[in-house]
């Protein structure tokens, strides 16, 4: 994998707009990557690595944005390999967004990009206990692969699996639906 095509103008849905990122946006992402339900599935974020991985990486990353807000992250890196037409999706929110749909759309919005710039599968890989992740990926149409074992190191050292889930543009020739609005 390599680095993504994401625009630099941003993507707008219903309620979220995907943009680059900012130097404004390296406090709010760091306090939600504190977030005790957030800290547990995005384990050992400091400032600096907040940093290096998302504000000075805008060919990846876009600032999940709900009315003027910066309510999360969304990483995306698309392959290289012109016989793998693969991109790999994550993304995380704050917990007072949740609930929404919001990640729904975000995944929406970037996946009808990666499929009108010629890619034909998305991927994620979420915790495998993070059921609330799943579902909602499963409602947006993303299918299980299979558990992908000691894949992630939880906190404290141990190691947990991660369910692979994908998408395809066979699954949504135009991308997927928008979610509904709760």
């Amino acid at each position: 994998m390599t680095t993504s095509v994401l625009p630099a103008a941003p993507i707008a849905g219903p309620l979220v707009s995907l943009r680059a990122p900012g130097a404004d946006d390296l406090e709010p992402l760091f306090e939600i990557l504190q977030e005790p339900e957030v800290a547990l599935w995005w384990v050992g974020y400091t400032r600096e690595r907040v940093q290096d991985e998302f504000i000075e990486a805008p060919e990846t990353t876009r600032i999940i944005e709900v009315e003027g807000e910066c309510a999360g992250a969304l990483y995306v890196l698309r392959g290289e390999d012109p016989e793998y037409p693969t991109t790999v999706m994550h993304l995380f929110l704050g917990t007072r967004f949740r609930g929404r749909r919001i990640g729904e759309e975000t995944l929406a919005l970037a996946i009808r990009h990666e499929f009108a710039h010629g890619i034909s599968r998305v991927t994620l890989d979420p915790n495998e206990n993070n059921d609330g992740a799943i579902r909602s990926y499963e409602r947006l149409g993303f299918k299980r692969i299979g558990v992908l074992r000691d894949y992630q190191v939880r906190p404290g050292g141990a190691l947990e699996g991660a369910m692979f889930l994908d998408l395809t543009k066979r699954d949504f020739p135009d991308g997927p639906p928008m979610p509904p609005r709760p």
